[in-house]
């Protein structure tokens, strides 16, 4: 074992230890990667990367088309496939809809990542 493991980053206890690739924390149970956990984590929570249906990077102001026919609740019709949004924002949204945008004919709404795909 060596002798300068670092401290846990949940619980910042000192008795971390190692197990094949990762570190372990005994007292909260926290596990991570030494190496590529440090400067994974930093990156994580302030920078999400959101992926459209075809595995493209999406961010804030792309244009990007529905892939599939979407029903919308309280209307006759639905949102055609093909249908061009323009101006998008990423949110942390609620069950998956993480695309604020506004649509012509609907409004405002919230789209999934997974429907879309880059213009």
């Amino acid at each position: 074992m060596s002798d300068h493991l670092p401290p846990c980053p949940s619980c910042s206890s000192e008795y971390t230890y190692e197990m094949n690739a990762l570190m372990v924390c005994p007292e909260c149970g926290h596990e991570w990667m030494p190496a590529a956990g440090a400067a994974a984590e930093p990156a994580g929570p302030d920078e999400r990367v959101i992926r459209d249906a075809v595995g493209n990077v999406l961010s804030d102001g792309d244009t990007v088309t529905v892939v599939k026919a979407l029903k919308v609740k309280g209307s006759v019709s639905g949102i055609k496939a093909g249908t061009k949004v323009r101006n998008i924002r990423l949110v942390g949204g609620v069950d998956g809809h993480d695309i604020d945008c506004r649509i012509e004919g609907f409004g405002a709404m919230q789209l999934k990542s997974s429907v879309v795909k880059k213009a």
